[in-house]
């Protein structure tokens, strides 16, 4: 009984709202952050303060917590002009999507996703203006097995992260930078 008197609860300051708050009213991503970098459950889902709606998409008038869920709101609201840079087909909200109905192995232009991932590359290594988003990775061989694509062949080139799939990139510059239309394939 003496123990449980004693019984230290661990806690630390929540980064956003400045609350001490016990090791329990943190996610473990969280917590794993460390000491001035976490944030509490509250803060981290948006209850702390829930009167501060700021964010409204200019549209349809519904509200946000973040700017990150307006700006993924605000997809919806995109015209569907992007055609398929394969089969043709014009019925897609952004070069991503286009994108990933090539390498979903969907598109009547290129069946099968390891065919589609194959046809991307070669179509990407075509034009003059994907050249700064290919990645200079060597590629790799497993016995007689080897493929001319990379494993990371797209890169961004803004922050040099790289990626395994061409709509991956796009999404990333879209979201991350801010570039819509980045990418003219």
């Amino acid at each position: 009984q003496q123990l449980q008197a004693s019984r230290i609860i661990m806690g630390r300051y929540c980064s956003e709202c400045d609350e001490w708050c016990s090791c329990k009213e943190f996610s473990r991503n969280q917590w794993d952050k460390g000491d001035g970098y976490s944030r509490c459950k509250s803060c981290v889902g948006g209850w702390a303060q829930p009167q501060q709606i700021n964010f409204q998409c200019g549209e349809c008038y519904r509200q946000f917590n973040s700017q990150n869920e307006l700006n993924m709101h605000m997809q919806v609201h995109r015209p569907r002009n992007v055609a398929c840079p394969i089969c043709g087909e014009q019925r897609f909200r952004s070069g991503a999507n286009a994108v990933q109905h090539v390498e979903s192995g969907y598109c009547s232009g290129c069946r099968g996703q390891d065919n589609a991932r194959q046809q991307i590359y070669e179509y990407a290594r075509r034009q003059s203006g994907m050249q700064p988003f290919l990645n200079g990775t060597p590629m790799l061989t497993y016995g007689d097995n080897y493929s001319s694509v990379p494993d990371f062949p797209y890169q961004c080139r803004e922050c040099a992260k790289s990626f395994r799939q061409l709509s991956q990139l796009l999404q990333h510059q879209d979201q991350k930078h801010g570039r819509y239309r980045s990418i003219g394939y």
